[in-house]
């Protein structure tokens, strides 16, 4: 039998499993891309303006870092994808990430790998399938975002040149997802070594694009974003890089493959104590024990991004000089740090999405069995899980006030206002989707991924509704839409109380629900 026998059959369960949470993210880069691609003609409507906008950024070296250089400070298509072309690029990298492990790590460490290996499936198949949707979901991305960008405006040629450099991102993304999740036997481990790399690599380009050091950006896929030059003076070249480094990490990957055991990692994974600790006695401990990595991750990256964000807020007023452009800041949020809370309190929610989650796949797993065969109960079971995202989110809202707060003093901008009370203020609508997640979970075990689609669908209704004329009442549906955006509003009580009570009724069902259904 072929190592890659039964890759077509697995390839289609795959998509089955795939077919809400990939459409979903791959619609929401995709109507990013354009709403910012008609917004930009509007708010820099001569060339002059687009110069002034252009050469702004390009002097903020904390914006180059972020968001790389502008190249062409003519391009409108540069200065309109400016934030797609590296930053939104990485967020589209993660979903073949997530595509990648949950297919060959997850599957392995659950044993469901070995059960279809039983099967007249090869060994080399599950990798291979993976590899082969993620290249699909890819192709779909790339189409996506040529679609949007020439819906909205923009140069036909320069849209397909930037669709072939986020379709190239995610075929890296896929290879380095491919390379990783052969490292550990670890799904958590894995994922971790993934973001990772990304990151390293992310750092390699803000470093060489802010320094000037040209030459290290070049060591970086994402780097390749800028230097293709989509939009003026394309360097066709550079986007052969992409299926070349691609094509050489899956290679390593299925070479990878074949020096390990099925369900181990090439690290080998360390025996723990003989006996537990009496601290993991409690639900909540073992919660917190088990999602105490995850909580040290995102508060390293709140950290940094509330840093970044609160350092380059000050110089973004260069950047509205033009009626359009501060009408557009006032329908985001009023203020840029209001505008940068809005889109901190949805990267936050994922935090508490992916508890949940993952105590439902802790259900789907067995694992949930074991824990509840103690005398732990299930209102105690769940009610840990939840205190996680609940808690941790508050506490990821808390650190992103406080660094938003010493990176706007450290740039020398004038007095902001309370941010701290600003952030934490978005707790409650941050709860409501964590309760709507919790409420999935509590039907069935296997429906908690799905909570991933509630951000997502709140992304677009929030941030994008009003910018496209979405009727009142729609854009209304999401609670991220209710917050009071301090620090360019007041204060408000009722909406803050509304949501709060909403986020408890959601959960209160959640709890009565999970009490009575079958585990399992």
């Amino acid at each position: 039998m072929s190592a890659t026998a039964g890759t077509r059959l697995l390839v289609r369960q795959f998509a089955r499993r795939d077919r809400i949470i990939a459409p979903a993210w791959l619609l929401v880069m995709a109507v990013l891309c354009l709403v910012s691609a008609a917004a930009t003609p509007g708010l820099y409507d001569t060339d002059a303006a687009r110069v002034r906008a252009a050469e702004a950024l390009n002097d903020s070296p904390a914006i180059v870092a972020l968001y790389g250089p502008i190249l062409d400070v003519h391009s409108i298509g540069e200065l309109a994808m400016t934030k797609m072309t590296v930053l939104y690029a990485v967020i589209a990298a993660i979903l073949f990430v997530v595509l990648v492990r949950r297919h060959t790590r997850v599957e392995e460490e659950s044993g469901r790998t070995e059960l279809v290996g039983g099967t007249a499936v090869g060994r080399d198949a599950p990798l291979t399938a993976a590899v082969a949707e993620s290249v699909v979901v890819a192709i779909a991305l790339g189409l996506l975002v040529v679609v949007a960008n020439i819906a909205g405006g923009l140069d036909p040629a320069g849209s397909v040149a930037f669709g072939c450099v986020w379709f190239g991102t995610g075929l890296v993304a896929t290879g380095i997802a491919a390379v990783c999740v052969q490292l550990s036997a670890s799904a958590r481990t894995c994922a971790a070594a993934a973001a990772g790399v990304l990151g390293v690599l992310f750092m390699m380009r803000a470093v060489g694009d802010a320094s000037g050091a040209t030459w290290l950006s070049w060591l970086s896929p994402l780097g390749w974003n800028t230097q293709a030059r989509a939009w003026s003076g394309t360097r066709w070249w550079v986007l052969a890089l992409y299926p070349l480094l691609a094509v050489a990490l899956v290679a390593v990957a299925r070479w990878l493959r074949g020096r390990r055991d099925l369900g181990a990692g090439l690290v080998a994974a360390r025996p723990g104590p003989a006996t537990g600790s009496p601290r993991l006695s409690d639900a909540v401990s073992l919660s917190l024990r088990v999602h105490g990595a995850a909580i040290v991750a995102w508060t390293a990256a709140v950290a940094v991004l509330g840093l970044l964000f609160g350092f380059i807020a000050p110089g973004l007023d260069d950047l509205l000089d033009s009626g359009s452009a501060q009408e557009l800041i006032d329908r985001l949020g009023g203020e840029m740090l209001a505008a940068v809370l809005s889109v901190v309190a949805i990267v936050v929610t994922c935090f508490g999405i992916s508890v949940v989650s993952h105590a439902g796949s802790d259900e789907t797993g067995g694992r949930t069995e074991e824990v509840l065969a103690t005398a732990t109960s299930r209102a105690r079971w769940l009610a840990a899980s939840l205190v996680v995202a609940l808690a941790g989110s508050l506490w990821l809202l808390f650190v992103t006030g406080i660094t938003l707060w010493v990176g706007y003093a450290t740039a020398g901008g004038p007095s902001p206002g309370d941010l701290v009370t600003a952030a934490i203020g978005w707790s409650p609508a941050v709860w409501v989707v964590i309760g709507l997640a919790a409420v999935l979970l509590a039907l069935r075990g296997s429906w908690a991924v799905f909570g991933w689609v509630w951000p997502a669908l709140f992304l677009t209704l929030t941030l994008i509704g009003e910018l496209v004329g979405f009727p009142g009442w729609l854009t209304g549906l999401s609670p991220y839409s209710h917050v009071p955006t301090m620090p360019a509003q007041p204060w408000q009580w009722a909406p803050e109380i509304g949501l709060t009570a909403i986020a408890a009724l959601l959960l209160a069902a959640a709890w009565l629900r999970f009490r009575e259904r079958d585990i399992g």
